[in-house]
């Protein structure tokens, strides 16, 4: 009688696993359905800029020239698609660093969103200026998604909160996270994210 139970349980646990599997993916904002995604991506290292798996350093403290530490995904164009991951500091000694960006990659490349962190824990948009949260400080996970929904708009979220809305043009863009310095920010600063997920719909 147990070995009968114990295989009926084994069962009704693949069947679960099954209906699980063809479900549509769950997303922690936005409304569905989506489909989760794992684009491919580039390392990229420029100046003092250090990649480590999930680890992102900037080891100088030059207010000059490209330093970064980043993972460029690939482009990506049309429909609606979602970025989420959590970044956690474990050291700052400088400031005005970029943690994640959204690029437009044509008709005219360059940078769309940029979410940027200042010692002391303000997170705010390069492109801007707007305060978008606090408490980023050296040993907090911090979450972050963003909705892009080209030729609309792309909304910002905060550990789950909506902090930005801005339009959005067509066009081709692509995701990007690490540590990078702004124009007018330096390093050090070391970085580690994790849960990285992308969906579309």
């Amino acid at each position: 009688m147990r070995r009968r139970l114990r295989t009926a349980g084994v069962v009704a646990a693949a069947v679960l696993g099954l209906i699980a599997s063809a479900m549509p993916a769950s997303a922690q904002v936005g409304t569905g359905p989506w489909t989760a995604e794992n684009p491919s991506f580039n390392v990229q290292e420029r100046g003092c800029g250090t990649v480590d798996g999930l680890n992102f350093e900037l080891t100088c403290s030059t207010g000059s020239g490209d330093q970064r530490a980043e993972r460029r995904y690939v482009t990506y164009t049309g429909g609606t698609r979602q970025f989420e991951g959590s970044f956690r500091i474990t050291s700052m000694a400088g400031t005005r660093i970029s943690l994640k960006q959204t690029f437009r990659d044509a008709p005219t490349a360059g940078p769309y969103f940029m979410l940027a962190v200042e010692r002391g824990g303000r997170l705010y948009a390069v492109h801007g200026g707007d305060t978008l949260g606090s408490g980023a400080t050296v040993g907090t996970s911090v979450r972050v998604n963003t909705v892009h929904q080209v030729g609309s708009t792309h909304k910002v979220y905060i550990n789950g909160s909506l902090k930005q809305t801005v339009s959005s043009s067509g066009g081709s863009y692509y995701d990007k996270f690490g540590a990078y310095r702004t124009a007018s920010g330096a390093g050090p600063v070391k970085v580690t994210w994790s849960g990285i997920k992308f969906w579309r719909k």
